[in-house]
């Protein structure tokens, strides 16, 4: 390793490349750099709390009565939370207990990580950091990004702006379906130029609301593996953040993060899992997510699952710190809760009723001429391709003369967030659009 890394982090990447060594070549510069002090204020400020009788001056909090100084003004809000559960500052990699309930929730609604070994979730400011970290992790300018042409648009905020790298898109529908042959073309065609890819899978969509079929998911998992065993590295980014919005309109889909497929595939594949508190739970504004580690070799992925949770833990140390103990205490709570599960079957099926609402109003024969609509089966949001008219000249229309707001995410394409709209709302939005694409052609 080079002579001028932190000598942590040279200990680090010479784990990894014992354990893993194509784990270490997907490292990006930066992630080869980072590692977690071991020797810092936070490690002689835990030795303290277990030495230290006499009197504890390590820790950068305030004090009084054997607790975290507060203001009444805030503690009178949260009556049945301890002070020390909601000011304290939250370890960098999260609340012990918290990565636990989630990583059981993970087994219990993914059948496909039995018998895998994987990481202990990484408590994360919400899915956008946890996609950050991943990027920091394992992306340099230049790195290709590989990723369908229906996607959200924040991506490209966070690694071609951020951090330097170029997406490359392929279609995401293919007939009726997942564009399976686009993904596997430019798997092919990035992988004679490369030696690492990056690859990310979002379902249920952001912004089309679709999640493939058993038979495609299969196929994707098949592609993926097919890249690796030629000898390109890929890391496999599962942006899961609308993970459980399962409908089933129009047929079958699958009902499981493609992240337990691909955990322990394959030496040259590392499955990252990107979910969250935020929309599983409807907790948005807590911002609380998880990143979650798949190696490709069972037999040492723990040792890689350490070694990559000590890298990310460094990046929450060295960018915020760590996660709100608030946020990270009401979602460890909600999880230990007995009513959690009913409590999220309920709002599921209300989304349900207007994700089935949509899919009746939007297809109905009489606005063909208006827009087609694309596929669409899961999540908040559906999608219709505009016909005659520029989808923006539509979104704006639709404001000024009807009040109506929706998304214009292509030259195309117009996004509906079914999500927050009544049942009985429905059918007139899609009357109003049908007017509102009249009107300008």
């Amino acid at each position: 390793m080079p002579e001028e890394f932190n000598p942590q982090a040279q200990a680090l990447n010479e784990r990894l490349d014992g354990a893993a060594p194509e784990v270490l070549s997907m490292l990006s510069a930066l992630g080869r750099r980072l590692y977690f002090p071991s020797g810092g204020i936070l490690a002689q400020g835990a030795e303290a709390r277990e030495k230290a009788h006499t009197a504890n001056a390590t820790i950068g909090i305030a004090t009084e009565d054997g607790g975290p100084m507060v203001l009444p003004s805030m503690e009178s809000h949260l009556a049945e939370i301890e002070p020390a559960d909601a000011f304290n500052y939250a370890p960098p990699g999260g609340r012990p207990g918290l990565r636990e309930r989630w990583r059981e929730k993970l087994d219990a609604e993914n059948p496909s990580l039995r018998g895998k070994v994987y990481g202990l979730p990484v408590v994360t400011s919400a899915i956008t950091h946890g996609l950050m970290l991943a990027g920091d992790l394992f992306m340099d300018p230049e790195d290709r990004l590989v990723l369908p042409d229906k996607l959200w648009g924040n991506y490209r905020l966070s690694y071609e702006v951020r951090l330097g790298a170029k997406i490359v898109t392929y279609p995401f529908y293919e007939g009726g379906g997942f564009g399976i042959r686009g993904l596997e073309q430019a798997l092919e065609e990035q992988a004679r130029e490369r030696e690492k890819l990056v690859v990310l899978l979002n379902f249920p969509n952001n912004p089309t609301g679709y999640v493939p079929t058993p038979a495609e998911g299969d196929a994707i998992v098949a592609a993926l593996e097919k890249t690796a065993a030629s000898g390109t590295r890929v890391v496999a980014f599962l942006d899961d953040a609308y993970f459980g919005l399962f409908y089933h309109l129009g047929g079958e889909s699958l009902t499981e993060s493609l992240f337990g497929r691909l955990a322990n595939l394959h030496p040259n594949l590392l499955a990252v899992k990107l979910d969250g508190a935020t929309k599983e739970l409807f907790a948005w504004g807590l911002r609380c997510g998880f990143l979650t580690f798949g190696p490709g070799r069972a037999e040492t992925a723990a040792e890689v699952c350490a070694v990559l949770d000590a890298k990310t833990r460094g990046a929450i140390r060295s960018g915020i710190s760590n996660v709100s103990m608030l946020s990270q205490t009401l979602v460890e709570e909600a999880l230990a809760s007995g009513s959690i599960a009913e409590e999220r079957k309920q709002k599921r099926e209300l989304l349900r009723t207007r994700a089935e609402a949509t899919f009746a109003a939007a297809g109905a024969p009489r606005f063909r001429e208006s827009w087609e609509v694309y596929p669409f089966n899961s999540g908040y949001f559906m999608c219709v391709k505009v016909k005659g008219v520029a989808a923006e000249r539509v979104r704006s229309h639709l404001l000024d003369r009807y009040g109506v707001g929706l998304v214009a995410t292509s030259p195309t394409d117009l996004r509906v967030a079914f999500s927050c709209l009544e049942v009985g709302e429905i059918e007139n939005l899609f009357e109003t659009l049908h007017r509102a694409v009249q009107d300008l052609l």
